[in-house]
């Protein structure tokens, strides 16, 4: 069963987040540019995330590797 798409609600509720703040795209494109592969993109985007203090999108779905991996890989 997949949410709109996506593997599921968080995966989902990450992706929406990232394509439609502007600072995190801004953030997306950065890691996305910066990076070889997508998994070392996400795990770059990760990071500036959490040491941010952010560790959960405003609707509570977690942020991780997995999650972010697949909202950018849609960018």
């Amino acid at each position: 069963m997949t949410y709109n798409g996506h593997k599921n609600w968080n995966h989902w509720n990450v992706s929406l987040w990232i394509s439609n703040d502007e600072s995190l795209y801004r953030v997306a494109r950065t890691c996305i540019a910066k990076a070889r592969t997508l998994d070392k993109a996400a795990d770059y985007m990760l990071a500036a995330l959490q040491d941010s203090g952010f560790t959960e999108t405003p609707d509570g779905a977690p942020y991780t590797k997995t999650s972010i991996r697949a909202a950018l890989r849609d960018l």
